[in-house]
């Protein structure tokens, strides 16, 4: 509860020190999305077994986007409908169309601003937090941000208090899982960025606290545990060269009220031989857990967008693991190609290995397996893309125990996707 009523008093300090500003004028902008995605997953997210079905179907996001801004102020209000094609009767009483953001950003002056609402925390190359909008709903965080800008320097400090519902009595316990509500009781995260003058080179820091329920459900009894996250993102980008690096350390309890130590490093290197041709080499090393100790050791990349990173089939972070938390090392070789300026198409190769040797008896190596993940974009117009992707694994007997599956069946997954999304209305006045 502590937690609680500090976020109450940071939100009310901004309010109390705002003196009104002149304004200088309205804004109010209008846009719409339809993004419709066909797949053929045969072996996506999770190996499919010998025999089993390929499966097929059309998902789709619908999305209506307001937002008003003037000197002092700004506020946006998101609302959308997703679902698969054919999920919802012709005639339907119950529709799901739920605003997916809705906050509200008071500028202060000097570099000063607050947001509150349901919005989108995503940050720096979004391996821990993410707006994660490959998925059809996108990912979004109810929350109070505080912030500061200068030229050089950035500072955010994120607040979050979640419950289930308007609690009359019975305490703080928070029931979580992906159906019912966030993943954390409670988060207070710190981010800091600076961008140098004369080079291009940007540093950030992280830290993150997040409170997780580990009570007891059926008395409602609350016990919250605390999982710390911190570390520090870097870039240096020139005319040809793209280098970036990462690493974070984790610490205090998990979910399963665990202690935990562990950690994730990344480095990431692309040249851009021209204006039509590039290339990338990256590795991660995400720590794992092979079980029996007295600290738990596998690294969560928490609300990160993990298909940009662990492969497009989804295999890692993005789906669960079968069998314990094995942690991933991840080599990734790409090529890029823009042969015009409406036609860019990438094809990356990811090598998979676990980054704890796993206390089984079986003679398995370390070695998941191969991913190659080719895509195409073609903007056919003014607002409107066309992609499409194919994937294909080639996995190991290790990837059939951590993962499931049969590793001699053949996966491999395909996707078309058409992004329409317009600025439909824009007017601005004093």
């Amino acid at each position: 509860m502590k937690t609680f009523y500090w976020s109450l008093v940071l939100m009310l300090l901004p309010s109390m020190a705002y003196t009104q500003t002149t304004e200088k004028e309205n804004e109010f902008s209008m846009s719409m999305q339809i993004r419709p995605r066909a797949e053929y997953r045969n072996g996506a997210l999770f190996p499919r077994l010998e025999g089993q079905e390929a499966a097929s179907f059309i998902n789709n996001r619908a999305r209506l986007s307001m937002d008003y801004k003037r000197s002092d102020l700004e506020i946006k209000m998101s609302a959308q409908h997703v679902g698969v094609w054919g999920q919802d009767p012709q005639i339907d009483k119950n529709g799901r169309f739920i605003l997916n953001e809705a906050w509200a950003k008071l500028d202060f002056g000097k570099g000063f601003f607050a947001q509150l609402g349901r919005q989108t925390l995503s940050y720096d190359d979004e391996r821990i937090l993410g707006g994660l909008d490959w998925n059809v709903a996108g990912r979004y965080h109810d929350a109070l941000k505080l912030g500061y800008a200068n030229k050089k320097n950035e500072v955010h400090v994120i607040l979050a208090f979640n419950q289930n519902d308007e609690k009359t009595a019975g305490g703080t316990y928070y029931y979580s899982d992906a159906a019912t509500g966030q993943p954390y009781k409670n988060m207070q995260t710190v981010w800091y960025h600076y961008k140098a003058d004369n080079v291009p080179f940007g540093a950030s820091l992280l830290f993150m606290n997040l409170g997780l329920e580990t009570g007891d459900k059926s008395t409602q009894d609350s016990h919250t545990r605390y999982l710390q996250t911190m570390g520090t993102y870097l870039t240096y980008k020139n005319s040809s060269w793209n280098f970036d690096g990462a690493f974070y350390y984790q610490m205090g309890k998990n979910k399963n009220a665990q202690k935990v130590s562990a950690f994730m490093v990344s480095a990431t290197a692309a040249y851009a031989f021209n204006n039509t041709w590039g290339a990338v080499v990256g590795f991660d090393y995400l720590s794992g857990d092979k079980g029996g100790g007295d600290k738990f050791k596998a690294f969560d990349p928490l609300y990160g967008t993990h298909h940009k990173f662990y492969g497009a089939m989804d295999y890692f972070y993005a789906s669960a693991f079968k069998y314990g938390a094995p942690g991933l090392i991840d080599g990734r070789l790409g090529i890029r190609l823009r042969p015009s300026s409406k036609v860019d198409m990438e094809l990356n190769y990811h090598y998979f290995a676990t980054a704890a040797d796993m206390d089984i008896n079986e003679d398995l190596k370390m070695v998941l397996g191969s991913e190659v993940d080719y895509q195409i974009n073609w903007t056919i117009m003014k607002d409107v893309k066309l992609s499409a992707g194919y994937s294909f694994m080639l996995g190991t007997k290790m990837m059939d125990f951590v993962k499931g599956g049969n590793h001699n069946s053949w996966q491999d997954w395909g996707w078309v996707s058409i992004n329409i999304n317009p600025k439909v209305f824009f007017a601005n006045g004093n």
